[in-house]
This record gives C-alpha cells, sequence and structure tokens, in this order.
C-alpha cells in the first residue's frame, strides 16, 4: 500500500520513510494500523487536489458555501471536496443549526440543503432562506422522484442532485453556478444589445445592471433563476426560443435533467409577475413581447 502511495505523491516519500519504521511510529501514533489509516487519508487528499487542480477544479475566488446534511460521513467527505476545490464550506449538521445563522451579518455565495433531515427538512429551511435573500441554493436528496425536483424548483431551489452521487459532480456543478451568478450575470449567446438602465415591458421596469423587477415602486422579489431568465427573454425580445436553448443558457450545458425545470421556472415568473408578457409558443417554448 506505501508503494502505491510513494508512486502518487513522491514529494512525501521521506513522510513514508519515516512511517515504515516500526519503531517510530508508536511515538506518533498508538499502533501502526493507526498509522496506515492517517497516512492514506493524507495521501488521498493531497492526490484528490493534486488531480482537481490538474484538471482546471480550483475556484480562484474564494466563496463561502454552507453545507447542510445529517449524514455525518457524507458531509465531512463533501465538504474536503469543495474546500479542495478552493471554496470556503461551513458544515451543519441539522436544521436548527441553519436557523440560527440565518439572522447573521455572514451569508453565504452558496447553500446546498439536504431534504430529509430529522429536525427541520430542507424544504422548510428553503422558504427561510429565500425570505432573506435569492443566493444560489443546491438541493442534494436520496429521493430521485420528478414531485421532489418539481417542489425544489418551485420553491426556489437552483438545481438538485439525486443522491447517490459523485462528490466530484456537485463540485463540478456547484462551480458553475457561483460562476453563472456572480462572475457573469447571464450566459446568453452573443446578445444583440445591452441594457444598463431601467426598460419597460409591460407594467414592469427591468434593471439588468442593478439586477431589479419593479411594478410601480413595488421591488419584485425573484430569485437568482428568475431573473436570469427574464433577462434572457429580455436580450431575445420578440424571438421564439425553445426549451433547449433556454436549458443551455440558464443552467449551462452541463445540466443534467429534464426541460421540464424551465416550465417549472416560467410557471413561477408568471406567478409573480402575472402581467408580464410571456407567452406560449405551444410545442416549441416561449416569447416575450413588449405587450
Amino acid at each position: 500500500m506505501f508503494r502505491c502511495m510513494e508512486s502518487l505523491l513522491p514529494e512525501f516519500s521521506f513522510l513514508f520513510a519515516f512511517c515504515k519504521s516500526e519503531s517510530c511510529l508508536p511515538h506518533v501514533f498508538h499502533d501502526s494500523h493507526t498509522a496506515l489509516s492517517h497516512i492514506a487519508f493524507f495521501a488521498m487528499l493531497q492526490w484528490k487536489k493534486r488531480v482537481m487542480q490538474s484538471e482546471g477544479y480550483i475556484m480562484e475566488t474564494p466563496y463561502l458555501v454552507y453545507l447542510v446534511d445529517d449524514e455525518t460521513n457524507l458531509l465531512e467527505l463533501l465538504q474536503s471536496y469543495l474546500e479542495s476545490a478552493g471554496l470556503q464550506v461551513r458544515a451543519f449538521s441539522n436544521g436548527t443549526e441553519v436557523v440560527s445563522v440565518l439572522e447573521g451579518e455572514q451569508q453565504p455565495h452558496l447553500w446546498i440543503l439536504d431534504i430529509m433531515m430529522p429536525d427541520i427538512d430542507g424544504y422548510e429551511l428553503l422558504r427561510l432562506i429565500r425570505q432573506k435573500s435569492d443566493v444560489p441554493i443546491i438541493f442534494i436528496s436520496a429521493r430521485d422522484q420528478d414531485v421532489d425536483k418539481i417542489i425544489g424548483l418551485e420553491l426556489g431551489s437552483d438545481d438538485y442532485l439525486a443522491k447517490p452521487f459523485l462528490p466530484r459532480e456537485l463540485v463540478i456543478r456547484a462551480k458553475k453556478l457561483l460562476q453563472r451568478t456572480y462572475e457573469k450575470a447571464v450566459h446568453v449567446p452573443a446578445p444583440s444589445q445591452t441594457f444598463q438602465d431601467w426598460v419597460q415591458i409591460g407594467p414592469y421596469l427591468i434593471s439588468e445592471k442593478g439586477r431589479q423587477v419593479k411594478e410601480g415602486e413595488e421591488l419584485i422579489d425573484l430569485t437568482t433563476k428568475e431573473f436570469e431568465l427574464i433577462i434572457y427573454f429580455l436580450h431575445n425580445l420578440g424571438l421564439a426560443l425553445n426549451r433547449e436553448q433556454i436549458l443551455t443558457s440558464i443552467w449551462g450545458d452541463d445540466y443534467i435533467g429534464s426541460d421540464r425545470a424551465v416550465d417549472d421556472l416560467v410557471k413561477r415568473i408568471r406567478k409573480k409577475m402575472s402581467k408580464f408578457p410571456l407567452e406560449t409558443v405551444y410545442g416549441f417554448g416561449y416569447r416575450l413581447t413588449r405587450a
């Protein structure tokens, strides 16, 4: 086993040589088995970080992520992967801990929430978070059912990942969502124009720069995805856009899921903005008009 680890991490050969000495092991660990476990775990973390660096998974901006899951082993594993990708992670093992930090001044750039928890479930936490901010949210759950995904999306989550999943898949999704939200306002293919000031569509005033939508003097509370979709339609005013185009532009090329997510997002926008002139192009997609 040592030989395998040494080949992966030659720069730590001195450490392996030291720990292979039976006379030295008791001075460092209680027994040789404990030593092997610690060294194997250390080597795995270093190798994982090196692989992620070589494949471009390390983020330059130290975004803050709040990770919530009542499975302790999974929580620690996901935290280690996210931190290896350059993210700052604060982990919570129950919903009660989350509620206590919602009133705090420091808020994360991203929430990752487990749905099924014993005290306060992920749906209730999502409602509480959405009352405070539109920070992006990824749901993770052992229940891989369409109804769970739909409920999560309708309540305002931005992505959904069913267990079991590879930790690196969560890292990729988190990274893409953070980049779309904070490093570029909307991912649109070569927009013909950029709106800097207030633009009127029907009774609504929309500010891309200010990331705000108003009806009269009243600000409309929108999630990140809802606002991005509105801006995407605004950049393509009068054009019929199919669901695949919308999925790629709002969720990204790496999105894994059905185009039902588009319909659910449109439904949420229409519920909040009943006079928004967004037409359904049956059998195709949607089109935004001025009237």
